[in-house]
């Protein structure tokens, strides 16, 4: 009972701030109502005993990716977002789809914790059995995330080192080129 309702209460959390994050126009605003719907995310997945994904979620999402939004805000000066020059019909008309195929999708998943799933049946026992003379970790959860998802950690690793590159790209650029400026 207690779950059913952390649980709802954060996914309120989460619709009430992506709800401010569509309605402002205060660009400074956005980023740090990003931070906290970041944060909230991080908190679900902790009810969802994915603490891997909620310790990511909560060091890339609510930490370096509100550091470098904050920072290209105070390099670009802008503080108010750009007046829409149409309605996006069509952007609105590909989420509606994509979501409700989404949705359409997860009927046929088993429900959380059944354990007659394929998970519970091929793979559980696997890693149970197998993962000592496969990774040679001592420990079954070590084994799983160290070496059978190394490709996603990997894979994380990849997106904050592209972001990263990404952000001081910009703010390079924005530098060389008053220094340019400056020289001439």
């Amino acid at each position: 009972m207690i779950d059913t309702m952390i649980d709802i209460a954060l996914m309120a959390f989460l619709a009430i701030c992506a709800i401010a994050i569509i309605k402002t126009h205060n660009l400074f605003v956005i980023i740090m109502l990003f931070g906290i719907f970041s944060l909230h995310s991080a908190a679900l997945f902790v009810v969802m005993d994915a603490a891997d994904v909620a310790f990511t979620e909560a060091a890339v999402g609510t930490g370096i990716s509100t550091v470098l939004m904050l920072t290209t805000l105070a390099l670009t000066k802008k503080h108010r977002e750009k007046k829409p020059v149409h309605r996006a019909r069509l952007p609105l008309l590909v989420v509606l789809i994509t979501g409700s195929a989404l949705v359409y999708g997860t009927y046929d998943m088993p429900s959380f914790g059944d354990p007659c799933s394929p998970a519970q049946q091929h793979i559980k026992p696997r890693y149970i059995e197998n993962s000592v003379a496969e990774t040679g970790a001592p420990n079954v959860v070590t084994a799983v995330l160290a070496s059978y998802r190394g490709y996603d950690t990997l894979g994380e690793v990849t997106v904050i080192f592209t972001a990263g590159i990404g952000v001081m790209l910009l703010i390079g650029g924005r530098f060389n080129g008053r220094n340019n400026k400056e020289n001439r």
